[in-house]
């Protein structure tokens, strides 16, 4: 197995409602964090045979909202490798919106093109 820069993993998750802490049905930061080591777990596993451990997160930016009603994707792209370290970028993006109203409470729509939410680079390490 050898790993190769411009390798990509992506994700796709609903934001459900019990992940809203803040007024608006808004979700923290944390929420994107927590799925970037999610896909750099997979892309360590594609690359390495190897969960991997996140080491370091650079250059984090919350570019937009992400609420509970989303549904989000979450991009993980390899560009660079080193003997043991993997640095990646990531990106997620909101892809669909929930846009209820009193007389359709679950009304959504897909967002074209989808709204850049967070970005990062992350390094992780593996055996």
């Amino acid at each position: 197995m050898v790993p190769q820069v411009g390798t990509v993993v992506t994700h796709r998750r609903y934001v459900p409602s019990s992940h809203a802490h803040y007024a608006g049905k808004l979700v923290d930061g944390a929420y994107s964090l927590a799925a970037f080591g999610d896909v750099a777990t997979e892309m360590c596993i594609r690359t390495d045979g190897d969960e991997g451990l996140f080491a370091s997160y650079a250059d984090v930016q919350f570019r937009a909202p992400v609420r509970a009603g989303d549904v989000i994707e979450i991009e993980c792209r390899l560009v660079r490798v080193g003997r043991r370290s993997r640095e990646m970028e990531f990106e997620v993006r909101v892809v669909a919106r929930g846009a209820g109203s009193e007389t359709r409470p679950s009304a959504a729509e897909v967002l074209d093109p989808p709204v850049v939410a967070t970005t990062a680079r992350g390094t992780c390490v593996v055996p």
